[in-house]
């Protein structure tokens, strides 16, 4: 398998009624967020991102669609935004799914299962059914069935909405991990200042189009969110602490 790191690229991306001519190349080694007001496309693109909607998205030079289904998981993590399992597993189970598309020893699969629940602070909660956990403890078990995978680009969908203040914090850093150790990391995020502070990088949508893409001062500059949001605020403190006062 080529391990180069290569660059996750949308070109010309139209999904009807949902987004129109959206290009945009996200690479390796950085952690972007996709921000924009309810209904702008974020999840549509994460979702073709994750090669689940139809369109043009390649990963390096290849088409994602004509990825294998195993290759393409090996490759891509994708978190939606409400996943509910079907069935009460216990988290252990649940998160050893996650290692479904390797073919790695029995060792190496549960080694990666017990690192991604240490990394979650979930592995208190091995034993316990899906079913029986609360909203956050189901967000971070879940998020750690992706990451058993060691995908090599991870996309979620606000995966911080259902967190604690401790747990949120915790994640952003462990992401940032993720992205400095060479992985791509993509998080739909609502909380501007969760983007500006630890993003290194923000897309931003309005109405299915692309209105910025750049660094997170430039592409959540107060101009940007006075257009994008119809929202006057401003930007207070010092850099990677900024609070945005309405």
């Amino acid at each position: 398998m080529n391990l180069a790191p290569r660059n996750l690229t949308a070109a010309n991306l139209t999904v009807p009624g949902r987004l129109t001519s959206l290009t945009t190349a996200l690479r390796p080694g950085e952690l972007t967020a996709i921000c924009g007001p309810n209904g702008a496309g974020k999840t549509t693109l994460l979702r073709a991102l994750a090669g689940l909607e139809a369109g043009p998205v390649t990963l390096g030079e290849t088409p994602l669609a004509t990825l294998p289904p195993r290759r393409r998981a090996q490759e891509i993590g994708y978190l939606p935004q409400h996943a509910e399992p079907a069935w009460n597993l216990t988290v252990e189970a649940l998160v050893r799914l996650g290692r479904l598309p390797h073919r790695t020893a029995r060792a190496e699969d549960e080694a990666a299962a017990q690192a991604a629940l240490t990394a979650l602070d979930c592995a208190h909660l091995a034993a316990r059914g899906i079913h029986t956990l609360s909203g956050g403890e189901r967000a971070r078990v879940l998020l750690a069935r992706v990451l058993a995978g060691q995908p090599r680009w991870i996309l979620a969908d606000e995966p911080l909405a259902s967190l604690d203040l401790a747990h949120a914090a915790t994640l952003l850093a462990h992401f940032r991990g993720l992205a400095d150790a060479g992985a791509g990391v993509v998080l739909v995020v609502h909380s501007l200042a969760h983007a500006m502070n630890h993003a290194d990088r923000v897309v931003v949508l309005q109405n299915g189009r692309l209105a910025a893409d750049g660094p997170p001062a430039v592409a959540l500059s107060e101009e940007v969110i006075e257009h994008v949001w119809n929202v006057r605020a401003q930007w207070t403190g010092p850099q990677g602490a900024r609070a945005l006062s309405l």
